[in-house]
């Protein structure tokens, strides 16, 4: 979070980010963090966080929807390298979010297997019709986000590092106006 605060603020350090580094990094990575985020252009989590090479693992699927690729990939950094933490990182106007949550409003597929992230997406979306607000997308969004990470949290091979506080599961907002990140659940405490 320190890092986004350089971001928000513009005053970055780019840490990590040169051939002592590469070096220091070819033989081996620990990350201290592994995040989920959207495929979107606007939210590279690399960027967003002021980070470096061998700091994160980044996992990057329209809406952030997951699969059991996805959640194995998720799973690699805590249950290989003792990661002890992952971030599912949601956004403002989320172009996935709202394409899902339009395709299931007006009963209309997309296209190929655009549809596969319109079924990953459906509790999202059935929850946020029984929430109701403003702005329907921007709520499936934080809720998309709430869900992954508790199903995440709760996840058996990763719920036993949670309990014994080895891990954290954080749901997490970034709003594309203002470069911050606003975490919605499960920060450690």
């Amino acid at each position: 979070m320190a890092g986004n605060r350089r971001w928000v603020s513009g005053d970055l350090r780019h840490p990590d980010r040169d051939p002592n580094r590469r070096e220091f990094v070819a033989q081996g990575q620990e990350p201290f963090g592994a995040i989920l985020s959207c495929i979107d252009s606007r939210v590279p989590p690399e960027l967003l966080f002021d980070t470096g090479l061998g700091d994160l693992y980044v996992m990057r699927t329209g809406g952030e929807a997951v699969d059991p690729v996805v959640t194995g990939s998720v799973e690699y950094g805590p249950m290989t390298s003792g990661t002890p933490l992952i971030m599912v990182l949601g956004h403002q106007r989320c172009g996935a979010v709202e394409a899902a949550y339009k395709s299931l409003r007006d009963g209309k597929p997309l296209p190929g297997n655009l549809q596969a992230i319109v079924r990953a997406l459906r509790p999202a979306y059935e929850q946020t019709v029984r929430q109701g607000g403003s702005d329907p997308v921007d709520t499936m969004a934080r809720v998309q986000v709430k869900l992954t990470a508790s199903d995440l949290r709760s996840n058996r091979d990763l719920a036993p590092l949670v309990a014994k506080g080895a891990l954290a599961v954080v749901g997490a907002y970034y709003s594309l106006d203002t470069g911050k990140v606003e975490v919605l659940t499960g920060a450690p405490s």
